[in-house]
């Protein structure tokens, strides 16, 4: 299930199965069922509070309090707003709710989840507000959510934690910090954009009775990421193939101070299953690379004359330029020479800051050929400098704008990397461990997307390959790594999931 639904194509999901027969209240009624079975194991028997809100996310909070009644736990059940003013499904549901309905004030429910005897709270079920939710909790409601998030009683929350927007992963107000989320059908951006991810807890999705073809009608165009979404792409091996079939990537050297993160990109391009990789290098560092090159060639390039010299050779297939090549005109012009050199070319660190104040140069260089694949990974820093106008943007949304704007695949680091097209496909990852933050893990992973390119693999794919792969390998190594870690680390990835 890699499709992810914003909240506006969750809801048309939700119409297109109710116009094709299935009742809203069964939907309702098995939304409700899978919160409670996920609640059931927290904290047994112990008494259950469940904060029901105004909308269809209350009413999946009552079928969870009627199923976990039923299974003979205590259950408190608390309501925001009047009963008589339910709506709809919700309001079938309350009628089916035969326990006692509290009125939702926040002296009352602190004193019920802060306390530890009697009728207090074991477990906390969190259906206020839903994933559309648009504005920050405010009022009596704010103050339950600060009273649940001071109490440190585990919640269960109903499709998203209260006060995370379900489509981006922001939080504008006070927000609930869950154990257990769930939510229905697919996942939804929020789930993995921060700082949404961090307050979901575990998340667990269920199935409702939502039939997969509505997903042919809304075409979703945002995807998490992983193997499901690229691996028929990944290149493999052949029995009968050779070392030239596999390609050639070509990585741009600093000056000799400056040439171990194009070694680290190096390194990573060959693990990834590169062929060949060449380091060029102007003449003052190629010493400095000769003494720690083995495997990995090396060739002299001194500024953009020497760089077109090195790609006159039509077998170097792909080009990185970018880490520690240095900020300024030079680097802009070796840039532009990779450019026009018509090959897929990934731009990163200094590349994309040295067009700083000239990003319409650099774009006009990359819609000068459409039909050659660029990729620019930017973290936040390099994004802004690029596109000042849509940092403010929800991730997803600012690198779609800067994919659309560049030519360029869109690679915008961070715990949640976002990959967009200039086509609108998006995809995010969530797999990177805390510990991948670390000085030269961008240089390798930029080296994979190289080596993938130099494989013929298609752009938006091998960029999103790498992000997952470069996460996975992290993760593999786990707590101390260092960026020369990951390169190693990347074959048993690959061998992981090939097998």
């Amino acid at each position: 299930m890699i499709e992810l639904l914003t909240t506006q194509e969750m809801g048309g999901a939700d119409r297109r199965a109710i116009a094709g027969g299935i009742p809203g209240a069964v939907l309702m009624e098995n939304a409700g069922r899978a919160v409670a079975a996920a609640a059931l194991g927290l904290r047994r028997g112990q008494p259950v509070v469940v904060l029901c809100g105004p909308g269809n996310n209350g009413g999946d909070g009552f079928v969870a309090a009627r199923h976990l009644a039923a299974a003979g736990r205590d259950v408190r059940l608390f309501l925001l707003g009047d009963r008589e003013r339910l709506k709809g499904d919700a309001a079938i549901m309350a009628d089916r709710w035969t326990g006692p309905v509290e009125a939702m004030e926040p002296e009352t429910v602190g004193d019920v989840v802060g306390s530890d005897v009697g009728g207090g709270a074991g477990v906390i079920i969190d259906a206020l507000f839903g994933a559309g939710l648009s504005k920050p909790i405010a009022g009596p409601a704010g103050h339950v959510v600060d009273e649940v998030s001071a109490s440190g009683v585990p919640v269960v929350a109903v499709d998203v934690p209260s006060g995370v927007d379900g489509s981006t992963g922001r939080v504008a107000g006070p927000a609930i910090r869950a154990v257990r989320t769930v939510t229905f059908f697919r996942l939804k951006p929020g789930h993995l954009l921060m700082p949404g991810r961090s307050l979901c807890g575990d998340i667990r999705v269920a199935d409702i009775g939502i039939p997969e073809q509505v997903l042919d009608e809304i075409r979703p165009s945002t995807f998490a990421n992983g193997p499901a979404l690229w691996g028929d792409t990944l290149p493999r091996v052949r029995v009968d193939g050779h070392k030239y079939d596999r390609g050639h990537a070509l990585i741009v050297s600093g000056g000799a101070a400056h040439t171990g993160a194009a070694r680290l990109a190096a390194r990573a391009a060959l693990r990834i299953g590169a062929g060949l990789v060449t380091v060029a290098a102007p003449a003052s560092a190629l010493m400095v690379n000769a003494a720690h090159l083995t495997a990995i060639m090396l060739d002299r390039a001194d500024g953009p004359e020497g760089l077109a010299e090195a790609l006159a050779d039509r077998r170097r297939n792909a080009v990185l330029i970018g880490p520690a090549a240095g900020v300024g005109e030079e680097t802009r012009q070796r840039v532009l020479v990779a450019l026009e050199a018509g090959r897929p070319v990934v731009i990163d660190a200094d590349g994309l800051t040295s067009f700083e104040e000239a990003s319409d140069n650099l774009f006009a260089a990359i819609h000068a050929d459409p039909a050659r694949p660029v990729v620019l990974t930017p973290h936040a820093g390099e994004f802004r400098r690029l596109f000042p106008d849509l940092v403010d943007l929800p991730k997803p949304a600012g690198a779609r704008q800067a994919a659309a704007r560049s030519g360029a695949i869109v690679v915008l680091k961070g715990a949640d990397t976002v990959i967009a097209a200039p086509d609108g496909r998006a995809a995010i990852n969530a797999d990177a461990p805390a510990w991948l933050a670390t000085a030269g893990s961008g240089d390798v992973l930029a080296g994979l997307v190289t080596g993938l390119l130099a494989q013929a693999m298609p752009a938006f794919e091998a960029a999103c390959a790498a992000v997952w792969i470069h996460g996975a390998a992290a993760g593999r190594h786990g707590p101390g790594l260092i960026a020369e870690d990951l390169p190693d680390c990347v074959p048993a990835v690959l061998a992981g999931f090939l097998r």
